[in-house]
């Protein structure tokens, strides 16, 4: 999780190709092997793409988007390669899917740009106005919203009818993106200095059908186990969190405006409930391997009055936690003008969808480097994190924005794309933004999975004193929307 002293040897090797620039010829500086090989000619005869996307889903297909649909790219040969099938949507499923995303403003103002936002509208999803936040083990909450219930805080949006919007503009920028589905990458070769000036510099890469592909810029979103983090030797410093989550569809006891994403700490790890309409949310409840495979166990009736329980019952809290909770949040009235929005009750569940019920491991990872010579890492192939704030596939988009608008830069100004400079600066700005999340993420995580007597009374009040503090919850607010 710690920034490597990285960029300033990257920075050294630069210099010393520069200096060499300037010291001699191309041909005598390439002789002593100090040129890299992105200052040595083209690849002769072969095809050579000038931007790769190696893995598709959300964030790999919104890259190859946003970099077809940017002017100063115009021209720029770009391919994704998507190991799955096309996702074509012509019209959404009755029922919900279990992968749902929080997408925040700062996401859908990406997928607006690339024109997949109107179309994901008029498919499905649905915004919240207001998120709630309270311990099982205290009285104390923190709620945020947006000008009182005016303005939508983020959307939740299924995870297929993003990578359907998104396709669908792909489709019309065929003249600039190629697409392969169903192809796999088997291995990839790497661009090093070389001594002989014919030396091809570019990334290599050989897909399972035996095509081999060439790219001056190779665009790592092959997720969580990416292939190419992997064979490029980048470090990941990572840790299974000995939790797993069950997600579901729920069926709401009665139709409600339904615009409040609910999350309750509970001992053995946060339960959420995330709208999907008025009358559907989405569950994510992050326990213990063993709670989560009862879980999954349970009959429908069961399992739905285990969500209500978890939700509802008090049995966690104590008499002096009670207590305690009141003097703070007495002591807290007395010096701050704002005594923090009401406490709400979340809606009761009724029953689920067919078939709805999945689980799966959660873990935290962090690549220590996000780029390479001619290579970037985005989304999960450079950052994982717990669900609890549903920044997952935020980051990822975060991610897709910044090395856009980069590459654009770049492209604008004639540089080699897949050159370390701009790369670099990508890599700062988003390891500046993603680690500090990443740290109050894991931070939270650990803080709630205890409950113990010290514990509890840290984050009630912490709770209670930042619920009671507007400014600092909109700096929260527009630190994650991002």
């Amino acid at each position: 999780m710690h920034k490597l002293s990285r960029a300033p040897l990257a920075l050294q090797g630069l210099s010393r190709c520069f200096m060499a620039e300037k010291l001699a010829s191309p041909v005598k500086v390439a002789r002593r092997g100090l040129v890299c090989a992105e200052h040595v000619g083209d690849a002769g005869d072969n095809e050579v793409y000038d931007v790769i996307i190696s893995g598709g889903g959300m964030v790999g297909s919104a890259m190859a988007c946003s970099l077809g649909m940017d002017p100063n790219m115009e021209g720029k040969k770009i391919l994704l390669l998507e190991a799955g099938k096309k996702k074509v949507l012509d019209k959404v499923p009755d029922t919900y899917s279990t992968r749902v995303s929080s997408i925040s403003l700062g996401s859908s103002t990406l997928l607006s740009g690339i024109g997949a936002w109107e179309q994901i509208v008029n498919m499905r999803c649905k915004p919240y106005k207001k998120m709630q936040v309270w311990d099982a083990c205290s009285d104390a909450l923190i709620t945020f919203d947006k000008d009182n219930l005016q303005n939508e805080m983020g959307y939740i949006v299924e995870n297929d009818v993003v990578v359907a919007a998104v396709t669908k503009q792909l489709d019309g920028l065929a003249d600039n993106v190629q697409v392969k589905y169903g192809s796999k990458v088997v291995n990839y070769s790497w661009p090093k200095c070389h001594e002989a000036v014919d030396y091809i510099p570019w990334v290599g890469v050989t897909l399972d059908s035996g095509e081999i592909l060439q790219t001056r810029l190779l665009i790592g979103a092959d997720g969580p186990n990416s292939m190419a983090r992997r064979e490029l030797g980048i470090a990941s410093f990572k840790w299974n969190y000995d939790q797993s989550a069950v997600v579901a569809v729920l069926h709401l006891s009665e139709p409600t405006e339904n615009n409040v994403a609910w999350q309750r700490f509970l001992p053995t790890g946060p339960i959420a409930m995330l709208p999907l309409s008025d009358q559907q949310s989405s569950l994510v409840w992050s326990t213990s391997h063993q709670q989560a495979e009862e879980l999954l166990d349970l009959d429908d009736e069961t399992f739905v009055d285990a969500i209500n329980s978890a939700f509802w019952s008090n049995e966690n809290q104590s008499e002096f936690m009670e207590t305690a909770g009141s003097l703070f949040h007495g002591a807290l009235s007395t010096i701050m003008s704002s005594g923090g929005p009401p406490r709400q009750l979340p809606p009761s569940v009724a029953g689920i969808g067919p078939k709805s019920r999945v689980m799966f491991p959660l873990g935290m990872g962090h690549a220590s480097q996000y780029i390479r010579h001619r290579v970037a890492l985005i989304g999960d192939a450079a950052h994982r994190v717990h669900p609890l704030a549903g920044q997952g596939a935020n980051l990822g988009f975060g991610d897709v924005a910044c090395l856009t608008r980069l590459l654009s830069q770049a492209a604008f100004n004639g540089k080699d794309l897949g050159s370390l400079p701009h790369l670099l600066e990508y890599e700062t700005e988003r390891q500046r933004h993603n680690l500090p999340m990443m740290a109050a993420i894991d931070l939270m995580k650990r803080l709630y999975s205890t409950n113990s007597t010290p514990a509890v009374l840290l984050r009630t009040f912490g709770l209670q004193t930042t619920n009671m503090l507007p400014t600092l919850k909109e700096q929260i607010m527009t630190f994650a929307s991002k």
